[in-house]
């Protein structure tokens, strides 16, 4: 497993560290991967009967990697999650959305019908991709200090591509998050109903630890047909169809963007969004 994600069992749980903290754990491809190594890892073993995923340092995760020098848009993977051919032979809109149908939106729905439950741990920022990470966990549990945004507007495009907006969030308030940019804090999270618990930083793993535990302790078989019934019902109630209708919309954006400002981010790196938003 690679050096960006760390693997550790604790009795029945299994907990997943993403581990680049001098960037704030922004997402490259080599951390999406060895994340995706880490979860078949712990569907495979039998003990394991609840995931837990974590962010080292001060920060969950700050999204996806857009400008760190381990930025690795442009290597090759093996390709998982979706049937489509490698992007680093193509150009254009070609090379991006095969590069993001698979490690974007195909590798975050592969995690979410995970057979076994997943808790995110969350402290600090958790933006755009970082919402992600934590959307495709079953449960939530949020220090008091943790923020969450999905800034991308700002470039330009309509929402990160696991666009799970109006189901984690309700329509009216993804509405204002998109619209505006804006961050919320933990509390406000929790009045939604997007996390499960908030709790003092100091606390967060042991709470974290003890909810998997009393995850954990519940029927393996029947904790899988409930998680299979609720990604159902959610799919029945429109997610599926609306992630794939907005994954082109995202498209349009870049595509958008590249024409117009020779940028598919509209020329946008961490610093510049961070500008835009004071």
């Amino acid at each position: 497993m690679a050096d960006e994600v760390r693997y550790e069992r604790r009795g029945p749980l299994a907990v997943v560290t993403m581990n680049r903290p001098r960037y704030r754990n922004a997402q490259n491809s080599a951390m999406t991967y060895a994340l995706d190594d880490a979860f078949t890892r712990a569907v495979d073993d039998d003990e394991v009967r609840v995931i837990v995923l974590a962010g080292a340092g001060d920060h969950f995760s700050a999204g996806h990697d857009i400008g760190t020098p381990e930025r690795d848009a442009d290597t090759e993977f093996p390709r998982r999650a979706a049937i489509w051919w490698d992007h680093t032979g193509r150009a254009g809109a070609d090379r991006r959305y095969a590069r993001e149908v698979e490690v974007y939106l195909s590798m975050c729905r592969r995690w979410r019908e995970i057979p076994k439950p997943s808790i995110a741990m969350v402290q600090g920022a958790c933006i755009a991709g970082g919402l992600m990470l934590a959307w495709v966990c079953d449960l939530i549990v949020a220090a008091e200090d943790a923020f969450f945004a999905d800034p991308v507007l700002r470039m330009g495009i309509p929402g990160v591509e696991y666009f799970a907006h109006p189901w984690a969030l309700g329509p009216r308030f993804a509405r204002e998050v998109l619209f505006t940019g804006d961050r919320f804090g933990a509390r406000r999270a929790y009045e939604i109903g997007m996390v499960n618990r908030v709790v003092p930083r100091a606390e967060l793993e042991s709470a974290g630890f003890a909810l998997a535990e009393r995850v954990a302790a519940m029927p393996p078989f029947g904790l899988a047909l409930a998680k299979r019934a609720l990604n159902q019902c959610e799919d029945l109630m429109g997610m599926r169809a609306g992630m794939d209708a907005v994954f082109g919309l995202h498209h349009v954006a870049h595509a958008h963007n590249a024409e117009v400002t020779g940028n598919p981010l509209a020329g946008l790196d961490p610093a510049a969004m961070k500008r835009s938003a004071s």
